[in-house]
């Protein structure tokens, strides 16, 4: 099979594709022929070994796991014999978390993995691009407990993430407030954004609302003028913040009325089948930046890096048989 593996850490030029052979099954693993992933925010960040603390927890050199993705959209080929969750033919999508390996044509994961029945009318590439910022979404959304009529702002709104918790925030009755680039205000606002905010000509730290939840998806808002622009009992959600800005927010979290949320994302195969049945109620849709074939994942991960994708970058498998 087809796989890009990143031979060290680094620019996209480190990622070739290889030939490997297929995952072998244990008792309840599934083989899963995958038809569409993504590139994420977190795959160029494991990449490019940012933050430095990745070397010591995937490898010094290179990723001790050289196949990088996690979303998963595809076909399952085989189980093994103790599984009873799925069967041969399935269509899945879901998230294939520490045990990456999703950039390739074969992937094996456990049957308990973050794993949902993919809708029929979804195509792979609509699936692939649902469950990065729809699980991380959900999960800091779920921390901040968003009650109707909250006024919730979303900093990087265009984003993977931020396309999600737009959508999400809205679906639970939240005043969504979304902050973006110019090109991207109508998008947002297709998503059910009650105002939008173009960062390019205002700052929204700066025009005296206030607000129950700021959530920060990209890592790029000003950390003190976000807390600041939070109700007294307010939260701040940080999806990609720095090893220093995390340590650093939890010691402050113990001296203001104020909470901060940063961290690893914790997800599960229930929050999939939720995100599903969101999607299946139409009241979350994927949104796609571009598509790559497999073999052009150096060109999807550049489009990553470039800061200026909108929703997912996409990456096709096209198998030869």
């Amino acid at each position: 099979m087809k796989a890009v593996e990143l031979t060290k850490y680094g620019s996209p030029k480190f990622l070739q594709i290889v030939e490997k052979e297929k995952p072998s099954l244990k008792d309840k693993e599934i083989l899963i022929k995958m038809h569409a992933s993504s590139v994420s925010s977190g795959d160029a960040r494991i990449r490019r070994a940012d933050p430095a603390i990745i070397r010591l927890i995937f490898g010094f050199k290179k990723p001790r796991k050289s196949v990088l993705g996690v979303v998963v959209s595809g076909e399952i080929v085989a189980v093994g014999k103790a599984v009873s969750k799925f069967k041969v033919g399935d269509q899945v999508f879901g998230d294939a978390g520490m045990n990456f390996g999703a950039h390739a044509e074969y992937l094996s994961l456990s049957e308990d993995a973050v794993l949902s029945k993919k809708l029929s009318n979804m195509t792979y590439e609509e699936a692939a691009a649902i469950p990065f910022g729809a699980t991380a979404a959900l999960h800091f959304l779920k921390i901040a407990k968003i009650q109707k009529n909250q006024k919730v702002l979303i900093y990087g709104a265009s984003g993977a993430i931020g396309t999600m918790a737009v959508q999400m925030a809205k679906n639970m009755g939240a005043q969504v407030t979304a902050v973006c680039s110019t090109a991207n205000l109508e998008l947002v606002k297709s998503l059910g954004a009650d105002k939008v905010i173009d960062y390019t000509q205002e700052d929204f730290t700066k025009n005296g609302e206030s607000y129950d939840v700021i959530f920060d998806t990209v890592g790029k808002s000003a950390f003190w003028g976000a807390l600041k622009s939070l109700n007294k009992k307010g939260h701040l959600l940080m999806a990609s913040a720095s090893m220093c800005l995390m340590l650093g927010s939890s010691i402050l979290a113990a001296f203001t009325s104020k909470k901060i949320s940063s961290g690893v994302i914790k997800t599960s195969a229930a929050d999939m089948d939720f995100i599903k049945e969101e999607v299946e109620k139409g009241k979350l849709k994927a949104v796609i930046d571009q598509s790559f074939p497999l073999e052009e994942a150096a060109k999807a991960h550049a489009r990553v890096d470039s800061g200026h994708k909108v929703g997912n970058v996409i990456l096709k498998m096209n198998h030869r048989n």
